[in-house]
């Protein structure tokens, strides 16, 4: 398997995207940090999961947004599976409204946790993967942090910053041989998709090329071609995955 003995954190992986990264990194034969903040079930089960796949897993609560918390984690996972090969920015919050309407905890809550959040674990990453001279580092950003979305100011901006992080990194990682790269998914099938009425479903089917939502699997699948070694020579770009819309939005 590509991934064998490598050892990878997903943030925010107790469900949804977060949840197939991990299952597909353990696929490829990856031993897996399940982050979570506040689903201690579900990041479980998650766990069992990649643990039936015959790979090692490591449950860690931590709230990204919190540095402490996140070298914390950082440390117990070179304690306890000795050693770091990849990190996949994926938690994330939504607090949507209008800016008119936004309030400023609201706007911070989002951009601590989507952006900050992604910043504290790539800082504590970056030694590690220095010290090993090599690693990979996969942020989940969004079309919306290339095209914008009316009523998601916090949102965009924080995953248009996860543009701009990884691309800065790339530059600053890339001689010790750690890639850097943004997954920008589109509508995907989740919890949250889930439960939207079916004339909206339908309407952001719409705008869609493919003519239908993603899954999650979609974007791990992208996510683990980034981490393995047939994308060794790939960084700095963000890889949209959105069945064709940022072709057709402008």
């Amino acid at each position: 398997m590509v991934l064998d003995g490598k050892v990878a954190i997903v943030t925010g992986s107790s469900r949804g995207i977060g949840r197939a990264v991990a299952l597909a990194l353990a696929k490829a034969g990856a031993n897996v940090v399940v982050n979570y903040a506040g689903r201690a079930d579900a990041a479980n089960q998650t766990a069992a999961e990649i643990e039936q796949l015959g790979r090692r897993a490591l449950v860690i609560k931590a709230d990204v947004a919190d540095t402490e918390q996140v070298k914390s984690m950082v440390d117990e996972t070179l304690k306890e599976l000795g050693r770091l090969d990849i990190l996949v920015n994926n938690a994330g919050i939504t607090r949507d409204n209008l800016i008119m309407r936004m309030k400023d905890q609201d706007w911070d809550a989002v951009l601590n946790t989507n952006l900050k959040g992604a910043f504290n674990c790539c800082r504590a990453v970056a030694r590690p993967m220095l010290k090993s001279k090599g690693g990979r580092i996969v942020n989940i950003s969004s079309v919306v942090g290339l095209m914008g979305n009316a009523g998601q100011v916090n949102y965009s901006a924080a995953k248009a910053g996860i543009i701009g992080l990884t691309k800065t990194l790339a530059a600053e990682l890339g001689s010790r041989k750690i890639t850097v790269n943004a997954v920008a998914p589109g509508f995907i099938t989740t919890e949250m998709t889930d439960g939207l009425p079916p004339e909206v479903k339908e309407r952001l089917i719409e705008r869609v090329p493919l003519g239908r939502l993603g899954a999650p699997e979609e974007i791990a699948d992208t996510v683990t071609f980034l981490c393995g070694p047939a994308a060794g020579y790939i960084t700095g770009q963000v890889i949209a995955v959105d069945g064709g819309m940022t072709t057709v939005m402008k």
